[in-house]
């Protein structure tokens, strides 16, 4: 379930960006670039969005889309940054907006991200997985970022993929959020909770680090409140996703 306290992950907008004016000769590059890619749009197997960076905003999303998200257009478009907090899970932003700000700061015009969103219509739907990959589709005449285009896939429920991807986005999520309580452990405390993860007893991980069992205890007993941990199981958690087993 998404944190409702992230904020909203909106589009990383270069500054003084959102400040220049959508002109009648931007607007009708921006309608262009947009026709022609809706032309074809809806034969192709994937999604396809047009994001306008001036206006932090969807120009355009594919037929296909739109039945996905149950909206218009229109909503789309009126709902500007907060469309991307109301339909996808905010913590993947931790992970794709930097390289989507690398992405416009970059002259290339053949410079691509691709990453992982997990995506869902309404709050009461489960998120389902798509592969996304995005490109700045049209620049001004200074070669400022307009349009960027991206192009999502889903992936297969049942493939053996959805479910790694699915694992390596959740430790990559319980790094994120608690990074700062798993710095705080000394570096006996860290051997301790390697140890505690692989199955280890109190006096095996005595044996093994040279400690007395009642110590290996008052370790554990910290690791428990330092990481706010009920059960090994959650300790085990800290040590799969900081890659100390």
């Amino acid at each position: 379930m998404a944190d409702t306290s992230t904020p909203n992950p909106s589009l990383p907008v270069p500054p003084g960006r959102l400040q220049q004016v959508v002109t009648a000769s931007r607007q009708a590059s921006i309608d262009r670039a947009v026709a022609q890619i809706a032309a074809t749009a809806d034969l192709h197997p994937s999604i396809t969005i047009v994001h306008n960076i001036l206006t932090d905003s969807v120009e355009y999303m594919s037929r296909r889309g739109l039945d996905l998200l149950q909206t218009s257009l229109a909503a789309l478009h009126a709902l500007g940054p907060a469309y991307n907090q109301r339909f996808f899970n905010p913590i993947d932003a931790a992970d794709h907006m930097p390289r989507l700000y690398q992405l416009l700061q970059s002259p290339d015009p053949l410079h691509i991200v691709s990453y992982f969103q997990q995506v869902r219509p309404t709050e009461s739907d489960e998120y389902s997985l798509y592969l996304s990959t995005s490109r700045v589709l049209l620049r001004d005449a200074d070669q400022s970022p307009l349009l960027i285009i991206t192009t999502a896939c889903p992936i297969d429920p049942l493939h053996h993929v959805t479910h790694k991807v699915s694992r390596v986005l959740e430790e990559n999520n319980f790094l994120r959020q608690h990074a700062a309580l798993f710095a705080a452990l000394t570096r006996r405390e860290r051997e301790v909770l390697r140890l505690l993860a692989l199955g280890h007893t109190a006096p095996q991980i005595g044996v093994e680090l040279f400690l007395a069992t009642q110590t290996v205890e008052t370790h554990r007993r910290n690791l428990r409140q330092k990481l706010r941990a009920e059960s090994v199981f959650e300790l085990g958690q800290y040590a799969r996703a900081f890659d100390l087993i």
